[in-house]
């Protein structure tokens, strides 16, 4: 099972490719933290009707994320970026140059992941 951050993610990047039905469910089930009964009840389905479009939705987000790799490169470039924000918060930020070439050396990274 994925996590709540990974769920997140997937979310925020592919969320509007469901169709609304299928967005309330999964906003409903997994950030409301509504329980299988209750949704089944607001929506007039099954438990195992709410069960199945969660779990539905989450492998159409995956789909999707293995195909376009979307949360991925921002990892990445999160991942990128905070390494240039600690080079300038560094004692090191003294030898401008040395720093300057890192950050380049870095971003030529981020771009080549692109």
């Amino acid at each position: 099972m994925k996590t709540k951050l990974e769920l997140a993610y997937l979310y925020d990047f592919y969320g509007e490719l469901l169709n609304a039905h299928q967005r309330k469910i999964y906003e409903d089930f997994y950030f409301n933290d509504l329980s299988l009964s209750e949704i089944a009840e607001g929506e007039g389905i099954s438990r195992q009707g709410v069960h199945d479009m969660a779990r539905r939705s989450v492998r159409a987000l995956e789909n999707y994320e293995e195909k376009l790799h979307l949360v991925e490169k921002f990892l990445y470039i999160k991942e990128k970026v905070g390494e240039i924000q600690k080079l300038i918060r560094s004692d090191h930020a003294d030898s401008s140059e040395a720093v300057r070439l890192e950050i380049e050396k870095i971003s030529n990274e981020i771009l080549e992941g692109l």
